[in-house]
């Protein structure tokens, strides 16, 4: 497993298709979709400062990290994803996601979160704010 520790990438797609990967202390700061088409990471005590940090991504596990206000978007089309001990300060989160578990996690504006999103899971979480968990019908 690759290890990428205590770095700060910008610009568009920093790491775009990684797979395989354990990124620990990193900040993602301006510049959209760091990580979309990846696979297989395990995200420790990571901040994401801009929009799209996560997208089309599978076996996702994150812990102790931050979606800071302007992570707009954050984690979209995603399958299989497990967040713990982790603050989602980002409105419009979780969008046709599958499997996803969370447990300690702080929701401070959960405007939008959960829109047609399958099989989840949460525990021990605080949630604030409107239109959580729209489902299509």
């Amino acid at each position: 497993m690759q290890e990428i520790k205590e770095k700060f990438f910008e610009g568009e797609h920093a790491l775009y298709g990684l797979s395989n990967a354990s990124l620990e202390n990193v900040t993602f700061g301006n510049g959209e979709s760091p990580l979309k088409e990846t696979k297989d990471l395990v995200i420790k005590n990571n901040i994401f400062k801009y929009k799209y940090p996560l997208w089309y991504s599978d076996n996702i596990k994150v812990t102790d990290s931050t979606f800071e206000t302007m992570s707009r978007s954050s984690i979209w089309y995603i399958n299989n994803i497990s967040i713990k001990n982790s603050n989602l300060q980002v409105p419009k989160l979780f969008r046709r996601c599958k499997h996803i578990s969370l447990d300690h996690v702080f929701f401070s504006d959960a405007e939008e979160k959960m829109w047609t999103c399958q099989d989840i899971t949460i525990k021990n979480t605080e949630i604030n704010g409107d239109y959580f968990g729209i489902v299509k019908i």
